[in-house]
């Protein structure tokens, strides 16, 4: 009753009949079930069907804050799908911007790369940069459920920046996964990275993002 199946419809359900559930159906006796995220993803397995996008609510674990900590000195942050940094350890805030001195809604990398000056001055290819994470903002966009927190960004930085404004027309998108990263560091002069972005499994909108200095040995090849 409690998922709007019958009994006759349940019973064949669990006797393995042919009768092809719907994905509508089967998410309806995981809530009844309350399966976890796991049984949820086994129950779609064995039905033969792709299992909806998992609903998460942006929260950081106790062990993903503890990681990032500890990996220190490798700088590494938690930021979500809209790309607002989450948690960082010192190293990052040290290679970049102080986040902890920042409003929350400033710890953002969009936020950061067009209206921060010291941030924005700090990358050698700030262009292209920019670009390139406008591109994987509007691919995040085009896959949220939820897009108001995306369009209020799109909004404020589309009034506050000609440049976000002209480009956030363009078509494209793109992974942030892995790439190539150049710092003009005030301190320790040009710095080259590789930066690394994973995804926590069972939090498919949070990225660990960290960045691993480039031994002068890639450099020359």
């Amino acid at each position: 009753m409690l998922a709007g199946v019958s009994v006759s419809w349940y019973t064949w359900l669990e006797q393995g009949r042919d009768i092809q559930p719907s994905t509508d159906a089967l998410r309806r006796i995981a809530s009844v079930l309350r399966l976890d995220r796991v049984e949820f993803a086994h129950l779609f397995a064995l039905s033969g069907r792709e299992p909806p996008p998992a609903s998460t609510d942006g929260s950081v674990s106790t062990g993903l804050e503890i990681l990032v900590r500890a990996i220190d000195p490798i700088p590494a942050y938690v930021r979500n799908a809209r790309l607002d940094i989450l948690i960082w350890n010192d190293a990052i805030a040290a290679l970049f911007v102080d986040y902890g001195a920042l409003q929350p809604h400033e710890r953002n990398t969009l936020r950061l790369l067009f209206l921060y000056e010291p941030y924005r001055s700090l990358l050698v290819d700030w262009e292209q940069m920019a670009r390139g994470m406008i591109s994987t903002f509007r691919a995040a966009r085009a896959q949220a459920a939820d897009k108001r927190p995306f369009d209020e960004l799109v909004d404020e930085l589309s009034s506050l920046s000609g440049e976000f404004r002209e480009w956030w027309q363009d078509t494209g998108v793109q992974s942030f996964e892995e790439g190539r990263k150049r710092l003009r560091h005030p301190q320790d002069g040009t710095i080259d990275f590789t930066y690394v972005a994973l995804t926590p499994q069972g939090h498919p909108d949070l990225s660990l993002v960290t960045y691993i200095p480039r031994p002068a040995a890639v450099e020359a090849q």
